[in-house]
């Protein structure tokens, strides 16, 4: 018997600096109340769906950047969404930057059950851009400044009945750009990977060879890659369009396990996108292509786990000559 699962990525348009909270969880309310209605059991949120991208601007203020930061999830500010999404009867992926009570800042999701429960959190491995701001660049990529290191790996959940007893996975934005992290997961067995994300529509890193089209081509090409690569279905959610003049990417779609786009915005706002997904199909590439028992051989993948930077071999003799 097939195992359907109706999914929605709830992609959100920008969110300026000068929103107010109220304001934002407003939008968000609408669009789980829209999926809702449309039949979705789980809604999947951008990464740091509370907030402006934060982390483009030089915060020298302590306590205006401690404001963009969740203390606990929920908390009340956001206890709306958690209230309705379990009334809905609706689970949901969420990203937001988390304060931990020792002080630690982390770039992370939760992942809740259609019954309230949260199932797992996560916290972003891959942290883009700098420590320091370039002083000659009006918007920053300051996520190593603000955030540590995710310190949990990337674990698996087992979702409820309500869910289709899916084994689920999360990644945050970057992370979806390293094969290793859907890797990890797919050893795990994964079936559902949510993945969230605030990705500039311009080289973020400086220069000029990077526009909204490739990256946007980049964006969806990952996701498809790797949920073929491990016989999954993928969610990938954008924050997009113009906050405060700095442009984020769209391009949010559902992939399915044979690295398919079945379900794609096609706008820079606010919008439900949604897909029936069996997560049965996922056995067609874990039984045969992907069969990693089968097929795996880790012992020639050292450099994978070795290493950080390139090394190069050295010049053959034929070469030096």
């Amino acid at each position: 018997m097939a195992r359907i699962l109706c999914i929605a990525g709830a992609q959100m348009g920008p969110t300026q600096r000068d929103d107010s909270r109220e304001h934002t969880l407003g939008r968000m309310l609408a669009l789980l109340e829209q999926a809702a209605a449309a039949g979705a059991r789980l809604v999947v949120f951008p990464e740091l769906a509370f907030t402006t991208f934060f982390p483009r601007w030089l915060y020298e203020d302590e306590a205006a950047l401690l404001a963009q930061f969740e203390r606990a999830m929920p908390n009340p500010q956001v206890q709306k969404l958690f209230d309705r999404a379990r009334a809905l009867r609706v689970g949901f992926y969420v990203g937001y930057a988390e304060l931990t009570a020792d002080g630690r800042r982390f770039n992370s999701a939760v992942l809740v059950s259609p019954e309230g429960g949260i199932l797992g959190t996560y916290r972003k491995v891959h942290l883009p851009g700098s420590i320091e701001p370039r002083p000659s660049d009006r918007f920053q990529q300051l996520e190593k400044r603000y955030f540590a290191y995710g310190d949990l790996g990337f674990p698996a959940f087992r979702a409820p009945a309500s869910l289709g007893s899916a084994i689920m996975g999360m990644l945050i934005c970057n992370d979806r750009r390293w094969p290793e992290a859907w890797r990890v997961l797919g050893l795990q067995g994964v079936e559902l990977v949510c993945v969230g994300y605030n990705s500039a529509a311009y080289d973020p890193n400086g220069g000029s060879t990077e526009d909204a089209g490739l990256r946007t081509f980049h964006s969806q090409l990952v996701a498809q890659a790797n949920a073929y690569m491990n016989a999954t279905w993928a969610v990938a959610v954008a924050k997009a369009g113009e906050e405060d003049g700095s442009g984020l990417i769209g391009g949010s779609c559902i992939v399915d396990p044979d690295g398919r786009i079945v379900a794609e915005a096609r706008s820079l706002a606010d919008e439900v996108i949604m897909a029936e997904c069996d997560l049965d199909q996922c056995r067609q590439g874990k039984q045969k292509m992907f069969n990693f028992a089968a097929h795996r051989r880790p012992q020639h993948y050292g450099p994978i786990t070795g290493q950080t930077g390139v090394i190069e071999p050295s010049a053959t003799p034929a070469a030096a000559e």
